[in-house]
């Protein structure tokens, strides 16, 4: 049996056609296949479908909760019973005019939300991962003769995460805008940055680099004529509300640090003036790579929750890569096919790893293998091609002329 469960039409334009049949609200089933892209508007009335239903080549409008002389002609997604289970359906509220038998109904997504439809085979759920476990490794005569489910979700969890920070395709982007504050927010779902970078005009990458320059404290006293910190009524340290540090470091001119010659500092400065070789830190002839730069530096504010941007940033649309545990959204818990071995293994070493009852030789042999497995996800996953390898290395044979 074929893997793939949605036409064509399904996957690429997000469409299910139905035929009028004549009959009062009549009642259109959402295909199992595309339950998921739909957005359940019977539990939250108030919010817009994120489909669109047309009869014949014309749209028709969905109910208006907030309109009860709305016309009788409107549909709505409905949840229902059939043979047992939940099936989401269109239902069409024409109690005046039904739909003409043979009339060409069309339900149709918008494209946002079939974007996250495109590339899905290239996935398996979590849920299919726990499942197919159970059935393939507990059981009678088999290594695990008995395992709880519970057991496996938590370990296939675990899994997902570790797998997450250095193995699969983890890393997620958000197209931010630097305000005057210099700061953004961290992202919710965050665990650890990869890279941030400055997009130019033509929309090219600027890497921002992290600093040692500064620093963001995390906590700020405040201190009497003594250097004591002071305490409220609750005897709790008074904190102030602003960094001295982050203050100074925004003001900062970052050209005294990286020793960028700007054009109005070429035309007003004097070539013999001792400022001239000594105004960057580090001094004129002893720079240093880490700071002569001019693509920005960031810091991460950990007291804010925020990323802090040096002050010649401000207004840049930046790209902000981070790392993710891949257990934050539903969305979230997929595993590429090309890792779904590697994490059974993972949970089978986990499970018998915990036992008691195990030799240590089998504990030791499923270490190994579930060693071997990852490695080879991490291959796999690691997208290199030969051709684009090549393509890279023809500029590493160029002469360079003095």
């Amino acid at each position: 049996m074929g893997l793939i469960k949605q036409t064509n039409a399904q996957y690429y334009s997000g469409e299910q056609i139905y035929f009028g049949d004549g009959t009062v609200n009549q009642l259109l089933t959402w295909p199992a296949a595309m339950e998921e892209l739909v957005w359940n508007v019977n539990a939250k009335p108030s919010s817009i479908p994120n489909f669109v239903l047309l009869i014949n080549n014309v749209q028709v409008q969905p109910l208006d909760y907030t309109n009860p002389l709305a016309p009788v002609s409107n549909y709505e997604l409905i949840t229902s019973i059939v043979d047992g289970v939940n099936v989401q359906q269109v239902k069409l509220l024409n109690t005046v005019s039904p739909t003409a038998v043979g009339s060409i109904i069309s339900v149709r997504l918008i494209l946002e939300s079939i974007w996250e439809n495109y590339g899905s085979y290239q996935y398996t759920s979590l849920n299919d991962v726990i499942d197919n476990f159970l059935i393939a490794y507990v059981g009678e005569d088999k290594l695990i003769p008995k395992c709880k489910r519970t057991d496996v979700i938590f370990h296939a969890k675990r899994g997902l995460q570790e797998f997450s920070y250095d193995t699969l395709k983890s890393v997620k982007s958000q197209e931010l805008t630097i305000p005057t504050s210099l700061s953004v927010i961290i992202p919710q779902d965050y665990v650890n940055y990869v890279q941030a970078s400055w997009i130019d005009s033509a929309g090219v990458k600027h890497i921002i680099y992290p600093t040692r320059l500064t620093s963001d404290p995390t906590e700020l006293p405040i201190q009497d004529s003594n250097g004591q910190p002071s305490q409220d009524n609750y005897g709790n340290n008074l904190e102030a509300r602003q960094s001295i540090t982050s203050e100074r470091w925004a003001g900062n001119n970052n050209s005294n640090i990286t020793g960028q010659i700007t054009q109005q500092l070429f035309q007003t400065a004097n070539v013999n003036d001792w400022e001239w070789w000594k105004m960057a830190y580090g001094q004129r002839y002893g720079l240093n790579p880490e700071t002569s730069q001019k693509n920005g530096w960031f810091t991460i504010n950990e007291r804010e929750g925020k990323f802090s941007f040096s002050s010649d940033l401000v207004g840049r649309i930046i790209i902000l890569e981070y790392i993710s545990d891949g257990l934050s959204y539903e969305e979230d818990t997929k595993i590429p096919k090309m890792a779904e071995d590697a994490l059974y293994a993972h949970i089978m070493h986990s499970i018998v790893s915990t036992r008691a009852n195990f030799p240590e030789y089998i504990v030791q042999r499923y270490k190994r293998e579930r060693s071997a497995k990852l490695r080879n996800a991490k291959i796999r996953l690691s997208n290199i091609k030969l051709e684009e390898f090549t393509q890279v290395m023809r500029g590493k044979s160029k002469w360079i002329k003095h």
